[in-house]
């Protein structure tokens, strides 16, 4: 299996949006250099001891973003291309890495991630920490959406969290790249789980990742969503889930629970505003300038 590496270039206020949507776009990794090393107009960065520094990047900054798939990582440079924020960008393009590097890469990069002090993300090649009491086993690499993000994070400790309260009943998972939700979901309790996304490579992604959990839940294409759940969780990105209003509403239950995520801080009030005339979200969670965003009917 092979690694791919899309590259851009941008101006240093676009590091940041381009690094966040990035992100968002579950690269497995995103790194900054200055376009302009090693020539004469390089520029060092300087922050205060365990600070990071007030820029984000240089005059000209060079973006590399890694993904698991050739198709993937074109579909994100598409994507982007297209986003108010990527004038004066330019995508230099995709390149596949030799598959040693990106193989220690992401093994020395990935330890089990806790999302609360028993529930645990653990990568296959570690031993699921002493205090674990529930984990989900995935590999970063072979999926989209590994734990280690914000924005699954705090769906994995939304669900942790109410579980408790309330049962999670009859899950729908809409856009699940890897099936981590729906896993999660499962893992505490819920009756019956359908997850579903556009790609199919993300459903076969869901089902393999299912089956190393011993995870009962159904996959497929949106279209196998039918009916209303108790739970909807949808962790994907502002503009798709402003769209979707309509749909995801649709599937609540009454007394059921919608549960958003890939939302920026600043992007909550456009959220609420589309969802208005259906439900009232709120902002429940909030990490690294991601929010969570829940209502119930």
């Amino acid at each position: 299996m092979g690694m791919f590496e899309l590259r851009l270039q941008c101006p240093e206020e676009c590091v940041e949006p381009l690094s966040d949507a990035l992100q968002a776009l579950d690269a497995l990794s995103v790194s900054v250099e200055d376009a302009d090393a090693l020539t004469g107009a390089e520029r060092p960065l300087f922050g205060e001891p365990g600070m990071e520094s007030a820029q984000q990047g240089w005059h000209r900054s060079r973006i590399s973003a890694l993904f698991p798939e050739r198709a993937a990582a074109e579909a994100a440079g598409r994507l982007l291309a297209a986003q108010d924020f990527f004038a004066g960008c330019a995508l230099v393009g995709v390149e596949q890495v030799p598959e040693q590097d990106w193989v220690r890469l992401t093994q020395s990069q990935f330890s089990p991630v806790e999302i609360t002090p028993d529930f645990w993300i653990v990568p296959s090649w570690h031993e699921p920490p002493a205090a674990a009491t529930r984990s989900i086993r995935l590999d970063p690499g072979l999926a989209f959406g590994t734990g280690t993000h914000p924005t699954t994070r705090m769906c994995l400790r939304w669900i942790a969290h109410h579980a408790d309260e309330m049962p999670l009943g009859r899950v729908l998972d809409y856009g699940c790249g890897s099936g981590i939700l729906a896993i999660g979901a499962a893992r505490f309790g819920a009756t019956a789980i359908d997850a579903v996304d556009i790609d199919p490579a993300a459903v076969q992604a869901t089902r393999a990742n299912a089956q190393a959990n011993d995870a009962r839940l159904d996959a497929g294409l949106p279209e196998s969503a039918q009916g209303v759940y108790r739970t909807v969780l949808a962790n994907i990105l502002a503009t798709p889930l402003k769209v979707l209003a309509p749909l995801l509403c649709a599937h609540v239950a009454p007394g059921g629970a919608l549960v958003l995520a890939g939302i920026l801080e600043r992007q909550a009030a456009e959220l609420q505003q589309a969802y208005a005339p259906w439900l009232q979200l709120a902002v429940s969670d909030a990490e690294d300038g991601w929010i969570l965003m829940t209502a119930r009917r």
